[in-house]
């Protein structure tokens, strides 16, 4: 599905503009597999012509032409605040192959770009590919990444950096702004136009309801609530949900200034341009709820199609009252796999919420807790649980354990099998930001070969990876934090 709106005043036709030089710095094989990409024996593109493709410096390759890129329209808000129009201001839709739409992220000015210079850097570039290709080994739903291509040409970000391009991959990138945006404008006929394009191609199940409508909101609502209870449970996020940023097919899109948790804070803020924590950690879930209350706002209109004013208002109220049900039940879902329980218990939630309050309180590390939590035995001794040695509070971690070790043996599972499920729930392996940050300063020297190994380190989070130990560590505590703001 490419954009499925046609005319000037919804999208615009637009080539690339060319990257001067052209080099690799990462491909995925695996995404290249995808729409059907033959690889050499380095696993790279047989066809030499992908490299200019992806730069934006040509349309065809020897079995691709890609006649008509665009970049599309759309609004949106943004830190809570109306925005008006944005659009695409530094991506271009190239095309489709095999029902998953190709854009160039980085590929130069739109009339959409506003100030910008429509150039995306080589650091910005990295971290969206790698953790475009680690989400999705986690089992999250996101944009896919292909490439990113680098150049010497420099572009003035808080100092001069080189450019790069992107290319991802999806099965479309409608976002919440697309339709804030027609709705906005009173366009109905648009609006109307795009919703069943949505649905044909991606809720075919919608248009046999009684309301197709009212199905697809619940729909969009549902996915998204199932995406921000998955991130918490991974401690990811996300740093800048706006709307225009929020899918609607429910994938994890537009990877700024992201940051997976290190030791853990349950307010964190991983954007400093956010000085208000809007965006914190804990924060994501009320925030898609506001998110999904601005989609219901552009939906209006719709229902207003067949309903009064005020019953279109309750049917998308009450559609929207389901989203914070939606995600407690995901979310207790997986907190209750993290920590390998398979009943579902009244005092369940009250175990877990002591632990991520103890945890907060020792900015114990999320991840490595979590994966050494499955080593635990039903049987052991709290002064044998080394995890203990990780909390400044020993009588309140303690307490915690032995009432933990209680609810396992309720379970009634053998340790082994235990463990083997909760390694295939707790991540070994995610992308911190300082590992991010290594391979991206080697790559600033033009030594790519970090960028290839966190790929290869990334695409098995739940696997050992003996080799790879080092990657699974939190952070040095002398190292600095890394800062990362909306113009990564």
């Amino acid at each position: 599905m490419t954009f499925p709106l046609k005319g000037d005043d919804v999208s615009h036709s637009v080539a690339p503009t060319p990257l001067p030089d052209p080099y690799w710095v990462a491909f995925s094989p695996a995404v290249a597999s995808l729409i059907g990409i033959e690889l050499n024996a380095d696993r790279m593109p047989m066809d030499s012509s992908w490299l200019d493709v992806l730069a934006g410096n040509t349309l065809q390759t020897a079995k691709h032409q890609f006649s008509s890129p665009i970049a599309s329209a759309y609004s949106g808000h943004q830190f809570g605040v109306w925005a008006g129009q944005l659009g695409d201001g530094r991506a271009i839709l190239l095309g489709q192959i095999a029902n998953m739409e190709i854009q160039l992220k980085g590929a130069g000015k739109t009339r959409y770009s506003r100030m910008g210079d429509g150039r995306a850097v080589l650091r910005s570039s990295i971290r969206e590919f790698l953790c475009s290709e680690a989400m999705h080994a986690l089992g999250i739903p996101t944009t896919r990444a292909l490439s990113v291509v680098g150049s010497k040409e420099l572009v003035r970000r808080e100092t001069m950096e080189t450019a790069a391009v992107c290319t991802r991959l999806a099965p479309s990138f409608l976002r919440v702004g697309h339709f804030e945006h027609y709705a906005s404008a009173q366009d109905i006929e648009r609006l109307q136009e795009l919703a069943n394009a949505l649905i044909s191609e991606h809720y075919p199940d919608c248009a046999n309801e009684t309301d197709p409508y009212l199905a697809l909101y619940k729909s969009i609502c549902s996915r998204n609530a199932e995406l921000v209870a998955q991130w918490q449970a991974v401690g990811f996020c996300h740093g800048v949900l706006n709307s225009d940023n929020i899918s609607v097919l429910g994938l994890t899109i537009d990877y700024g200034p992201f940051g997976f948790l290190d030791g853990f804070q349950i307010d964190h803020i991983c954007n400093h341009s956010d000085q208000a924590g809007r965006y914190a950690y804990h924060r994501q879930p009320q925030i898609m709820h506001w998110n999904m209350a601005c989609l219901a706002s552009a939906f209006l209109p719709l229902m207003e199609l067949t309903y009064s004013g005020e019953e279109s208002q309750a049917l998308l109220q009450n559609a929207l009252g389901e989203l914070p049900k939606k995600f407690a039940q995901k979310w207790q879902s997986l907190f209750r796999a993290k920590l390998g329980l398979t009943k579902n218990l009244d005092d369940d939630i009250f175990l877990i919420e002591r632990l991520l309050q103890a945890m907060h309180d020792s900015r114990v590390d999320f991840t490595h807790f979590f994966r050494s939590l499955s080593k635990i035995k039903c049987q052991d001794s709290i002064e044998n649980i080394s995890l203990r040695n990780l909390f400044i509070d020993r009588k309140q971690i303690d307490l915690w354990f032995s009432d933990y070790l209680k609810r396992l043996n309720i379970e009634g599972i053998d340790d082994s099998e235990r463990s083997v499920k909760m390694n295939q729930i707790n991540p070994k392996y995610v992308l911190r930001n300082h590992l991010a940050q290594h391979a991206i300063t080697m790559a600033q020297s033009d030594d790519f070969s970090e960028v290839k190994r966190l790929l290869e380190i990334l695409s098995s989070p739940y696997d050992e990876q003996n080799q790879y130990d080092l990657y699974a560590s939190p952070p040095p505590s002398d190292l600095d934090p890394v800062e990362v703001s909306c113009s990564s």
